[in-house]
């Protein structure tokens, strides 16, 4: 995880000028459906703090994280608010969100400690809270272009849930990558649900 979090110190300005224009609308709308009226959302991983401004635009009260000291500078930037610096195992909370987003960000724990991830999720979530994450759309892990990145599909998501108590994955579904000339990558993602 550290050279990841390396790479992403380093290279901060460009990551960010590369993902702060993508267009998630659709899953933003996606996720939200689930979401009750002014839900609390964590956006874990915040990255450019893309989605957490849409969020706040939209009118819910966002909490947004980022292990890269440089990404949060940057997002608090974007969202005019403070960014925690926070690693997901880090994730202490007990049932303060409504909604857990997680966009392109879990990709980089290792397949064997997503269970404990997914576990702090599902602590963190309140009863019935709602949980999005996304992954590149395989079954390749390890480094790959100075990061680590575990990829998912349907079979190892079902392994990954058998470690993972009191949650129900709600839908899966592949999208493009929403980058521009990068949309012949697909991308795997979930919705759950706290039960």
């Amino acid at each position: 995880m550290n050279e990841t979090l390396n790479y992403y110190n380093q290279t901060a300005k460009d990551f960010v000028a590369d993902t702060v224009s993508a267009d998630l609308s659709q899953i933003h709308q996606r996720f939200l459906s689930y979401l009750p009226a002014n839900a609390t959302i964590l956006d874990l991983g915040c990255g450019s703090g893309r989605d957490a401004k849409a969020f706040i635009e939209a009118g819910y009260t966002v909490t947004a994280v980022d292990g890269a000291e440089e990404c949060c500078k940057l997002a608090e930037t974007l969202i005019g608010r403070p960014v925690d610096c926070l690693l997901f195992d880090q994730l202490e909370e007990d049932s303060q969100f409504d909604g857990i987003w997680a966009c392109a960000s879990l990709l980089h724990v290792p397949f064997a400690e997503l269970p404990d991830i997914f576990n702090r999720i599902v602590t963190a979530l309140k009863p019935g809270g709602t949980f999005y994450a996304s992954f590149k759309y395989g079954d390749f892990e390890g480094m790959r272009g100075g990061r680590y990145f575990t990829d998912l599909n349907e079979e190892r998501l079902a392994k990954l849930m058998e470690k993972v108590e009191g949650m129900a994955i709600v839908e899966t579904f592949l999208t493009g990558d929403a980058r521009v000339g990068r949309g012949d990558e697909q991308w795997f993602n979930l919705v759950g649900e706290k039960e």
